[in-house]
């Protein structure tokens, strides 16, 4: 394997003509990778990781190191548990929470006929079968609390509920907490089963009393999701609340309770929330949203009633995401930042001033010792008269004189920001070191320009966004330097939908298109994806609902597959075996139809991937054929 890998790098380098200069696939994989782990107990230093990949061995190694919050040398420890408080332990140190999976369905054969013991097979009688990339399994996760001493006996809090916490898939420690006084604890938990689960987003947050052993709905009557329940100094507790019941992509707002009563403290704001942190202090709530192209910093103070509220006030700006926030003192945070040239690294910011201070330095020296891609803003008219801000990303070794192939890069989400982020997968300083600029429109349907305009792809798949698509690769090719016969088209998920919509709508623009995981049969896709919550928001109901105008355009007009006959164009499809989301049927689907109609088409497929490919070599073979088939559809310049 080893011998194939490099085989592959060589193969890619020669193949594509990659500058010297930028950035290489392999390159990419194995850089440093920072995640923070807290504050130490003294306030004084920054607990972080830094993992290293190695192609070859397709594995990962992580060291630990702790950093002072104003900056200087790290310093690499051996135990982080050891600088953190664990907040798994009680406040009162009497109690510790852990997660266990508890068996409490029959699913598989051997649970029915025990007997019967080579039996692999599964038996399901409702929705939830699968999510994500697993099978249900019959087990769930469970939070238990344990005395740390003495002789008493460890309690399952949610009973035999056959109910997640954390949540599935992506639920983390975020979703529960003690409160101050040590006797109770509040989770985050979707209290649905089966069909019912599979078509809500409704979590609430429960709280469990160590002293009764009772369980109470503390955000019961709110019908959407509510999630990250977290206590001030004070002993306030704030949370996100989304409103609408199937809307995952609803506007994020952070509440606390004002005399017994839940307050929306950023409802007059026309924005969603990321992630919030009180203050030490407890009287202000800092959070990170996006917000014209970027992450950034916010804050807002905690009002005395609910009839004084004020507006957040935002802290950062600049050319980059704030992509987490690890915690502070009295004058300044510690996030996370990096934007389109740049992995994550950690940040003290001024809280006052606003100004950032590099504490981390994991990539300096590689990123010093190659050139970076220029990235700048570029506004677009829309066909409706908007103002559309795009990233327009150019090579290392940019030439106006000269002119280059250039990629409209689709984003999925749908409703997720097109910020500065920095992706393992798609990642635009990689694409630019290959020679070709990538424009990156914030199109209908993001967060970070108002709720109207983050609302309207909803039932409009195919319509006005598609529109400012075509907008934004129309405007920026009246430059010179852009080869108006050399662009293509590339997206995942719902990029990869508009992938597959745009082959029978661009007029002939595109010279290449490539789409992972994207949506290419509704109707299949409704009948195999796995949260359904998603596809009847968007998309407005099942296919069989009669007389509604919403359905009938998502099945019939926004539907790709109803317009296969207008292909016309080479396409590299991508798809995972494991992805529920999008299921392995809509790649299956339209690598064939492409394959029946005789265009030039490859199928990658990775059978243990899920929507995103995350096997260290697979991502290396991902990328080798990615620019390889840019290399034969959509040459780069001669560089």
């Amino acid at each position: 394997m080893i011998k194939y890998i490099s085989s592959a790098i060589l193969i890619l380098t020669a193949f594509v003509g990659i500058s010297q200069t930028g950035i290489t696939p392999q390159q990419l994989i194995e850089l440093n990778r920072v995640s923070p782990m807290g504050i130490s107990k003294d306030g004084s230093k920054v607990v972080y990781a830094v993992s290293k990949v190695n192609v070859a061995t397709n594995s990962r190694s992580k060291k630990f190191y702790t950093i002072g919050f104003d900056g200087g040398h790290p310093i690499e420890i051996k135990e982080p548990s050891e600088y953190l408080t664990d907040d798994n332990i009680s406040p009162d140190g009497r109690y510790k929470i852990t997660v266990q999976d508890i068996k409490l369905k029959k699913v598989f054969g051997t649970d029915f006929y025990p007997e019967l013991k080579e039996s692999n097979m599964m038996i399901y009688d409702q929705l939830n079968y699968r999510h994500w990339d697993q099978w249900e399994d019959g087990a769930y996760s469970h939070l238990i609390v344990e005395p740390t001493s003495g002789r008493e006996k460890s309690v399952d809090i949610m009973l035999d509920e056959p109910y997640d916490c954390p949540t599935k898939p992506f639920g983390g420690p975020e979703d529960y907490i003690w409160c101050p006084e040590s006797n109770e604890v509040y989770y985050v938990a979707k209290k649905k089963y089966g069909t019912q689960y599979a078509v809500s987003t409704n979590t609430d947050i429960y709280v469990y009393s160590l002293e009764t052993g009772e369980t109470t709905n503390f955000t019961e009557g709110n019908l959407g999701y509510d999630t990250q329940p977290a206590f001030s100094s004070t002993g306030r507790l704030a949370w996100l609340q989304m409103k609408r019941d199937g809307y995952e992509s609803d506007k994020n707002d952070i509440i606390i309770k004002i005399d017994s009563i839940p307050v929306n403290l950023t409802a007059a704001w026309d924005g969603t929330v990321n992630g919030f942190h009180w203050s030490n202090d407890g009287k202000t709530i800092y959070f990170t949203a996006p917000t014209n192209g970027t992450v950034q910093l916010f804050s807002i103070p905690l009002p005395k009633s609910a009839d004084k509220l004020e507006l957040p006030k935002q802290i950062t700006s600049g050319q980059f995401d704030v992509r987490g926030i690890v915690g502070h003192n009295e004058n300044s945070m510690v996030v996370m930042r990096g934007d389109m040239n740049h992995a994550s690294e950690l940040y003290n910011v001024n809280l006052k001033t606003g100004e950032m201070r590099q504490l981390t330095q994991a990539n300096t020296d590689f990123y010093n010792n190659i050139e970076l891609s220029k990235v700048e803003k570029r506004m677009v008219k829309t066909t409706d008269g908007k103002d559309m801000l795009c990233w327009v990303i150019y090579p290392p070794d940019f030439d106006p004189k000269k002119k280059y192939p250039t990629l409209l890069y689709c984003q999925g989400g749908p409703q997720g920001a097109l910020s500065q982020f920095y992706s393992y997968r798609w990642n635009f300083q990689l694409m630019a070191s290959h020679g070709y600029i990538i424009i990156a429109p914030n199109r209908r349907g993001m967060p970070g320009y108002g709720v109207e305009w983050n609302e309207q792809i909803s039932k409009d798949y195919g319509g006005q966004n598609m529109d400012d698509y075509l907008s934004a690769i129309d405007d920026l090719s009246k430059e010179s330097y852009v080869d108006k016969n050399r662009l293509g088209c590339i997206g995942a998920s719902y990029g990869g939908y508009s992938a597959f919509y745009l082959a029978s709508r661009h007029n002939n623009r595109f010279k290449t298109f490539v789409a992972h995981d994207g949506i290419f049969n509704w109707k299949s896709m409704y009948g195999t994806t796995e949260e359904l919550f998603f596809v009847n928001w968007d998309l407005g109901g099942p296919y069989w609902q009669q007389n509604n105008e919403d359905v009938e355009n998502a099945y019939g007009p926004f539907n790709p597959v109803e317009h296969v006959h207008k292909w016309n164009t080479p396409i590299l499809i991508i798809q995972g075996g494991k992805d529920f989301r999008v299921p392995i049927g809509q790649g299956l689907e339209a690598f064939q139809a492409a394959q029946l109609k005789g265009l030039q088409s490859k199928l990658l497929f990775f059978p243990e991937e899920n929507h995103w490919v995350l096997d260290y070599q697979n991502s290396l073979i991902w990328h080798s054929e990615f620019y390889k088939w840019l290399g034969t559809t959509l040459p780069p310049v001669d560089r």
